[in-house]
């Protein structure tokens, strides 16, 4: 974990304390016992998190967090308080504050809120350098991304593109297999060739070998003209076959014949024809099951399948993700002749939460229908799609290699609370109501956790929980 944090305290033996807790992370810590002195420094260095308490005297945490959000609102802040009382901790969210924790305070739970705290601010980071990286235009390359796996998939292009062996692209539908196939083709010695692609899965079966091989004249009803194939087409170049698998037993074995011989018979006609194309191909399924249940070729299996790239799912490159959906509003915006949109932070975290089942597909799609939507220079929730801002995660998902980073469930509901409290304006009831809870259980863990008085909840009632 690294970042800039800054500590304000007036008494000078909790800054020591919180320094050297903080510090046990791997963190800068900078610590103030005069506000208006943080505040100075603040002013001058970039800090990435603040840790304040509540009650100072030159200056209150509310207006430390209130004097943040006015010069730096993607700063987060978190407040610790021994007034641990439920208006003070929602005074303290209303303020701006990203957290709230009570005094003694658990070193523990600090440590996870300022890494929680870290982790948005990097986000936020991230989104402002997306902004500025979009006045630099349109991204060249046709592959985006910059995650590992990704890295891994340029470094084996850069490896094969001067070869002219077979590649098979394997990959979920809207992985952006024919993005590879181009990526190969545009760094290759072939370049300067065209590029040819076909879906065989979009051509009638009785079309296909005509469409790959050509025909002469007469070959068949309609074929008033002799007409030259995509492999003939492709001469000097490349041929990408996308969805292979969808091929028919029989144009198989022709395809076979023609990249065992390197010559093309076009339909009707008695004459091979050399042809001298590179062949790249792709499917979504998985050919070696497909070659058991004799649906495709052992033969032509082995024959395209030379080097293989496996492209991986979009939700496994969460980090490309905002990189992509930037390069989408350049793209649009280069289209309208306009100055691209922007994200929001909360538009960013709910991009980088969703699954993408569509994968690179279904998010430039999200891409399209946000601009559509759009009433200002960025993009807001209400520009998503409805199930990408409604998706919630349906099981939990530990991201650390550190075990102290695990937060405990108590620390999980505390948090989750007290953000459903802000949420709903300190309404207990309606609170309750929400969760789940009876409003006696909700009471008890604001108690337990030091955030209410036992005579802040009102008597029962059986009557609807009042609107607000």
């Amino acid at each position: 974990m690294t970042g800039h944090v800054l500590v304000i305290d007036d008494d000078e033996t909790t800054c020591e304390l919180l320094t050297s807790a903080l510090g046990r992370m791997g963190v800068q810590v900078t610590a103030f016992s005069s506000p208006r002195e943080a505040m100075a420094a603040f002013a001058a260095t970039q800090f990435d998190t603040v840790v304040t308490d509540l009650g100072m005297r030159e200056m209150n945490g509310i207006e430390v967090c209130e004097a943040i959000q006015r010069a730096r609102p993607d700063v987060p802040v978190v407040v610790v308080t021994g007034q641990g009382t439920m208006d003070t901790a929602i005074g303290a969210l209303r303020a701006g504050a990203y957290d709230f924790l009570t005094k003694p305070v658990d070193l523990k739970l600090l440590a996870a809120a300022v890494r929680r705290a870290l982790t948005h601010h990097a986000l936020s980071e991230e989104v402002k350098q997306l902004r500025k990286a979009a006045a630099n235009g349109v991204r060249p390359t046709p592959v985006i991304g910059e995650s590992s796996v990704m890295r891994a998939v340029y470094d084996l292009i850069g490896r094969v593109a001067d070869s002219d062996a077979s590649v098979l692209i394997h990959g979920e539908t809207g992985t952006g297999k024919e993005l590879v196939a181009r990526a190969i083709h545009e760094q290759s010695a072939r370049r300067l060739g065209p590029f040819v692609a076909i879906n065989c899965a979009a051509v009638p079966e009785s079309l296909l070998e005509s469409e790959l091989f050509g025909h002469a004249r007469g070959a068949f009803t309609d074929a008033k003209a002799q007409r030259t194939g995509l492999f003939l087409e492709a001469r000097g170049g490349t041929l990408f076959l996308d969805e292979i698998a969808e091929l028919p037993l029989e144009v198989q074995a022709k395809l076979l014949r023609a990249l065992q011989e390197r010559k093309v018979r076009p339909v009707g006609s008695n004459a091979e024809i050399p042809f001298d194309a590179r062949i790249l191909t792709a499917t979504n399924r998985d050919l070696d099951e497909e070659v058991a249940h004799h649906r495709f070729r052992e033969d032509l299996y082995y024959r395209i399948n030379v080097v293989k790239f496996e492209l991986p799912p979009l939700r496994d490159r969460a980090g490309d993700v905002l990189e992509l959906a930037q390069h989408f509003l350049n793209l649009l915006a280069s289209r309208r002749g306009q100055p691209p949109l922007t994200l929001s932070t909360a538009v960013a975290a709910k991009l980088m939460a969703y699954q993408w089942p569509g994968n690179v597909r279904e998010l430039e799609n999200c891409i399209e229908r946000a601009v559509a939507l759009a009433r200002y220079s960025e993009i807001a929730l209400e520009d998503l799609p409805e199930k990408v801002v409604a998706y919630r995660p349906d099981r939990f998902i530990v991201a650390a290699d550190d075990p102290t980073e695990i937060m405990k469930m108590e620390e999980v509901e505390r948090l989750y609370v007290l953000r459903a409290l802000s949420l709903l304006g300190n309404n207990k009831t309606r609170t309750a109501t929400a969760l789940g809870f009876d409003r006696r259980t909700l009471h008890r863990k604001l108690e337990r956790w030091g955030v209410a008085e036992a005579e802040s909840l009102p008597p029962p009632s059986l009557s609807p929980p009042p609107s607000t």
